[in-house]
């Protein structure tokens, strides 16, 4: 998609994203409720380890987006994290420390989607720190740079 003159198609798309990303934050948080959950978190290990890396795909894309990037959807995600660091320090954005936790993110992703490997708690712990972190990182972001939609 295009971004229109004034910036709607944009602010759509930002919101778009962040509704996604949102929601995958909020699911994660539902499986992790040990009401749910009972004591084993191993049932759904997989399912809250890829809500955690698809709620913080989904900030860099709404930030990305907001930041004048089209096509972010239809890419390598292992780009994501260079072309978010580029675009913030195309705007003199200093303080990168979010996308440390993006990087580790997207690593994992493909181990747990495709690569017959388990997942221990511990690895799933660390995948909901980053993804806990760089939510808020990106929320902030978006505020500071006054992202449309955000």
């Amino acid at each position: 998609m295009h971004l229109c003159e004034n910036g709607l198609m944009a602010t759509v798309e930002v919101q778009h994203f962040l509704d996604r990303a949102r929601d995958f934050l909020k699911g994660k948080d539902l499986l992790r409720d040990k009401k749910l959950l009972g004591d084993d978190l191993d049932l759904y290990r997989l399912s809250f380890a890829l809500l955690g890396i698809h709620c913080a795909i989904s900030y860099s894309d709404a930030l990305r987006t907001g930041m004048g990037c089209e096509k972010v959807s239809l890419e390598d995600h292992s780009q994501a994290a260079n072309d978010l660091r580029k675009r913030l320090k195309s705007r003199s954005f200093e303080n990168l420390k979010g996308i440390s936790h993006l990087e580790s993110l997207i690593k994992m992703k493909n181990k747990i989607e495709y690569e017959p490997i388990t997942i221990k708690e511990n690895q799933i712990e660390e995948i909901m720190k980053h993804a806990k972190r760089f939510a808020e990182w990106a929320d902030t972001t978006g505020r500071n740079q006054q992202i449309e939609g955000w």
